[in-house]
C-alpha cells in the first residue's frame, strides 16, 4: 500500500525535524523508529525517547485510506539525505516492510507495529498557556543555555528555570558556578509558574525555533510542557525538584562597575586561554588606573599577558575566573559593548547589557 509521494526535500524536513531526539542506543529498539500515521492526505511524523516527544505534520499522503507504521529514523534518513534531489520519492508498505522509491533506487526497510510505539499521554487540563513569537522565545534560551549543567548529581541544574509571573517571562539556568538570566514581556497575563524544562529540550527548541516573528504556543502542566509552532508540537516532562533561588544569587548594591568593548574582552580572552591548562582554565583579571590586565599560565610555566583601556577608577582588584565560564557568554551576546559589577576578590561579578536590566550573567571567582 502506497503512503506517501514527494520531493526529496518535502520529505526531508518533517524527517529531519522529529529525528533530532531519536537516541542511537535504547533499551526498546522501537525507540530508534519514528512512528508514519497517514490519514487521507495527511501524514504525522512521530518520535520520542519517553521523556521528550515530537510530532509534524505534512500533506503529501496518496489515497483516502489511514494507515500505520513505525520505521528506523536515522536509516530512512541517510537514504533520503543519500538520494539525488530529482523526482519524486515514494514510500510504500507491504509484509511489514516499508519500500522506499526513487527512480532507479529502491530500498526495503523493516517496520516494527505502530500500536507498540510509546506515544506521551497528555494532561486533561493544562495550568498556564501563553503565545510569544519564536523570535522572541529563541532568544531568550540563547541568552541561558550555555549555563545549564550537563549530568549534575543535583538533577534539577540539569535544565533550565522558566518562571511565568503576570506579563513577565523569565528564563534562569546554572551549573552551581555562573548563572544567566534572562526575561521578556507579555501582553496578555499569566498564572504564576516555575516549572524546570530539561536540557534536552532546550537545545531541541534552539535547533526547531526559528529567528521569525510567528507565534509559539507554550501550555504548562504540573509534569508536562507543550510547544506548538508551525506544524510541530513537542511535548516534554518536566524535571522535578526546587531550582535554586536565583535572586539571592544576582549580586545587588555593587558600587564598582565599568563598561568595555565585548568584541575587544573576548580576543583578549581567547588569546589567553591558548596557555591556561585543561583542567585549570583560570585567567587572572586586574583592574586598576584605568586598565585591566589579563594573564594566564599553565604548568610549562608559559605565560600570557593581554591589557585593555577601561574606565575604572576605583581601588584595584585583583580576581581570578574560569576562562570558559567568559568566553561562553561573550560568545553569546551581541552587543558592542558589556557592564561589568564587581565587589572584591572574594565575590562573584555581574555582566550586564548597558541599559538593559533583561539580561544578567553572574560568574563566581576563582583562585589563581
Amino acid at each position: 500500500m502506497q503512503l506517501v509521494k514527494a520531493s526529496r526535500d518535502a520529505l526531508l524536513k518533517p524527517l529531519a525535524t522529529v529525528s533530532g531526539i531519536v537516541e542511537r542506543r535504547h533499551t526498546l529498539p522501537i525507540l530508534a523508529n519514528i512512528l508514519l500515521r497517514k490519514e487521507g492526505s495527511k501524514v504525522a511524523f512521530v518520535s520520542t525517547d519517553i521523556e521528550v516527544q515530537i510530532t509534524t505534520h505534512a500533506d503529501f499522503g496518496v489515497g483516502d485510506a489511514s494507515e500505520s507504521t513505525t520505521v528506523a529514523a536515522r536509516k530512512l534518513l541517510d537514504i533520503l539525505r543519500a538520494l539525488p534531489d530529482t523526482g519524486d520519492v515514494a514510500l510504500a508498505l507491504a509484509n511489514k516492510k516499508l519500500s522506499v522509491q526513487s527512480g532507479k533506487s529502491r530500498f526495503a526497510l523493516q517496520t516494527l507495529a505502530a500500536e507498540e510505539f510509546p506515544t506521551v499521554a497528555q494532561p486533561a487540563a493544562w495550568n498556564a498557556s501563553l503565545t510569544l513569537s519564536q523570535k522572541s522565545f529563541r532568544h531568550l534560551l540563547n541568552m541561558v543555555h550555555f549555563a545549564m549543567a550537563q549530568q549534575d548529581i543535583r538533577y534539577y541544574l540539569n535544565g533550565m528555570l522558566l518562571v511565568l509571573d503576570g506579563h513577565d517571562v523569565r528564563c534562569v539556568a546554572t551549573d552551581g558556578h555562573r548563572l544567566a538570566y534572562c526575561a521578556t514581556t507579555l501582553e496578555a497575563e499569566t498564572p504564576r509558574q516555575e516549572v524546570i524544562i530539561p536540557r534536552k529540550t532546550v537545545l531541541e527548541l534552539l535547533r526547531l525555533l526559528d529567528d521569525v516573528e510567528d507565534p509559539l504556543q507554550i501550555d504548562v502542566a504540573a509534569n508536562q510542557i507543550r510547544f506548538r509552532f508551525g506544524e510541530v508540537e513537542l511535548i516534554s516532562k518536566l524535571v522535578e525538584g526546587k531550582f535554586p533561588d536565583y535572586q539571592r544569587v544576582i549580586p545587588s548594591g555593587y558600587t564598582k562597575h565599568f563598561t568595555i568593548a565585548r568584541e575587544a574582552l573576548q580576543r583578549s580572552l581567547q588569546r589567553a586561554a591558548i596557555l591556561t591548562t585543561d583542567k585549570f582554565k583560570g585567567v587572572r583579571m586586574q583592574m586598576a588606573d584605568h586598565v585591566l590586565k589579563i594573564s594566564s599560565s599553565n604548568a610549562e610555566q608559559e605565560e600570557a599577558q593581554e591589557e585593555l583601556e577601561i574606565d575604572f577608577a576605583f581601588e584595584p582588584l585583583d580576581i581570578g575566573f574560569n576562562v570558559s565560564y567568559l568566553l561562553d557568554v561573550l560568545g553569546n551576546l551581541k552587543t558592542e559593548t558589556v557592564q561589568w559589577s564587581v565587589g572584591d576578590a572574594n565575590s562573584s561579578a555581574l555582566i550586564t547589557l548597558p541599559d538593559n536590566a533583561d539580561f544578567k550573567y553572574v560568574v563566581m571567582p576563582m583562585r589563581i
